[in-house]
C-alpha cells in the first residue's frame, strides 16, 4: 500500500510557552554562532555541498522505516551533516531542513520549532561531530564504526532531551516518558547509524576528498553535485512506500495519553508531504517531496553564497 510519510516532529501543544521560548533562545544563539563560524571557514565548493546534504537529509527523512511494535522511525541526519560539513555548517543545514518542514509541510509546530531545531539539528550535530573528531586521521573502518556509534548516541540524546522538555512542560511524567522514548529510539537509532555509515562509506569510496575540508574547498567537478541531487530525488520517488506506522514520538504520546494535546496547524501549504489538489496519493507525495528538495538546495546555496559574499566585504 502506498502511504504518505507521517508527520515527524513535535507539534504545538506538547510543550508549554516557557520551555518553547527557552529553546527558541538557545537555538537562536547557536544558529547565530554557527553562522559566524561558517562565514569564517566556508569554501566555495562547500556551498553546493550544503545544498546537496540538505536535500538528501530531507528526502531521507521522508522514508519512515518500521521498527518493533507497529512503530516507525525516521532518519535525523544531524550527525551525518556535521561529519561531512563540520559542526557549524551542519547546524545551518539542519536548521534549514527543520524550518522548511515546519513552514512548508506543517511538520512540527511553529512555537516549538526552536525546540525541534535544537533537538534534531543542534544536539545531534554537536554530539555526532564531537565523537567522530576523535578518530579523524584513523583508518576508514574505525571512522565508520565511530560514525555509526555517534549517530546512535545523537539519536538517543535527542530523544532524552525531548523527554525532558515534555516533563518540564508537565505533559508527561518523567518516570514514564524517559524509558518510553529511549526504548523506542534505541531501535530507531540503529537505523540512523546504518544510514549514516552507508552514506559515509559511499562518500569514502567515491569522493573521499569531500571529508577533507581543505580538499573540499578547492576540489572541482559537478558530477557529484548531480549525483547527490539524483540520489535525493530517488529517495523522494520511493517515499510513498514509507511506513505509515506512527513514529517514535507519536507512539509514545499515544501510549502515555498526551497525543490529543497537540494543536492543529494555523495554515496549510503542502500538509503532511502532499500536494493538496492531488489528494493523499503517491504522485502527490512525490511532487511535494521534489518541491521540498529543490527549495532546500536553492536555499542552502543562497545562504552559502551570501556568507561568502559578506566575508569578502
Amino acid at each position: 500500500m502506498l502511504l504518505a510519510p507521517a508527520p515527524l516532529h513535535i507539534p504545538d501543544g506538547f510543550l508549554n510557552l516557557v520551555v518553547s521560548l527557552i529553546f527558541w533562545a538557545a537555538t537562536v544563539i547557536m544558529v547565530g554562532l554557527a553562522t559566524s563560524k561558517t562565514n569564517q571557514t566556508l569554501g566555495e565548493k562547500q556551498v553546493p555541498l550544503m545544498g546537496i546534504m540538505a536535500a538528501f537529509i530531507f528526502a531521507a527523512q521522508m522514508l519512515n522505516f518500521p521498527v518493533a511494535g507497529g512503530t516507525s522511525g525516521h532518519f535525523l541526519g544531524g550527525a551525518l551533516a556535521a561529519i561531512v560539513l563540520g559542526p557549524w555548517a551542519g547546524i545551518l543545514v539542519m536548521t534549514a531542513v527543520v524550518a522548511v518542514q515546519a513552514l512548508l509541510f506543517q511538520d512540527g509546530g511553529l512555537l516549538v520549532m526552536g525546540a525541534n531545531i535544537f533537538n534534531m539539528g543542534i544536539i545531534t550535530a554537536v554530539i555526532g561531530f564531537g565523537l567522530y573528531r576523535t578518530v579523524i586521521g584513523r583508518n576508514k573502518n574505525i571512522r565508520l564504526i565511530v560514525a555509526g556509534m555517534s549517530a546512535w548516541l545523537a539519536t538517543m540524546a535527542a530523544a532524552l532531551l525531548t523527554s525532558l522538555q515534555l516533563w518540564l512542560s508537565s505533559t508527561s511524567r518523567l518516570a514514564l516518558v524517559v524509558p518510553a522514548m529511549l526504548g523506542v529510539h534505541a531501535l530507531i537509532g540503529i537505523g540512523e547509524a546504518l544510514i549514516t555509515v552507508a552514506a559515509l562509506a559511499f562518500i569514502q569510496e567515491t569522493r573521499p576528498d569531500l571529508l577533507d575540508k581543505e580538499a573540499t574547498a578547492s576540489s572541482g567537478g559537478r558530477g557529484w553535485i548531480v549525483a547527490g541531487i539524483l540520489v535525493s530525488l530517488l529517495a523522494v520517488l520511493i517515499s510513498p512506500l514509507a511506513s505509515g506506522n506512527p513514529d517514535g514520538l507519536e507512539r509514545v504520546a499515544d501510549d502515555l495519553g498526551f497525543l490529543e494535546t497537540g494543536s492543529s496547524k494555523p495554515f496549510e501549504i503542502l500538509p503532511d508531504y502532499t500536494f493538496p489538489v492531488l489528494g493523499d496519493t503517491a504522485i502527490s507525495t512525490i511532487i511535494a517531496g521534489v518541491v521540498g528538495t529543490f527549495i532546500l538546495v536553492g536555499l542552502l546555496i543562497l545562504i552559502g553564497r551570501n556568507l561568502r559574499k559578506n566575508r569578502k566585504q
